[in-house]
């Protein structure tokens, strides 16, 4: 998002948070698949990798991929950071109320919206579709449009 919208920044952090619960909808696997048979401390754990692979991901992508002159000369850093906060932050808000059991603000709210959109596959088709969605994406974003 944030390489097809680096023009409108306003749209690209909006289409970013969107693009979470759109990517929800298609079956993939992620951390919480399986989540009643780990404890606290494994899911925390496979948690914290999840969003760092997603952030080192999400950087190669931008950078590999998605940028027009060669890789890392035109790249803004932060803005990609903070669209990929912003297609995080369902999970973010969701956090409190489902790994600590508090509810702040939205927490138990976004989750029950996650709740309801969130479509699980284990590995490995989970992890195949994640990359067709991202390919199919990838078509409509840049080649069709």
């Amino acid at each position: 998002m944030a390489a097809k919208f680096s023009g409108n920044p306003l749209l690209a952090v909006g289409a970013s948070f969107v693009s979470h619960f759109v990517a929800d909808v298609v079956p993939h696997w992620d951390s919480g698949t399986h989540w009643r048979k780990k404890t606290k401390e494994r899911l925390r754990r496979e948690a914290i990798i999840d969003v760092l692979v997603g952030f080192i991901l999400s950087y190669i992508l931008y950078s590999l991929i998605l940028q027009k002159g060669p890789p890392m000369a035109l790249a803004n850093y932060p803005f990609v950071f903070l669209c990929i906060i912003a297609a995080q932050a369902p999970d973010w808000l969701t956090a409190p109320s489902w790994m600590f059991g508090k509810d702040f603000p939205g927490s138990s709210f976004m989750y029950e919206i996650q709740h309801r959109l969130n479509v699980k596959l284990d590995k490995p088709w989970g992890i195949i579709t994640q990359i067709l969605a991202l390919i199919w994406l990838y078509l409509i974003l840049f080649v069709i449009f």
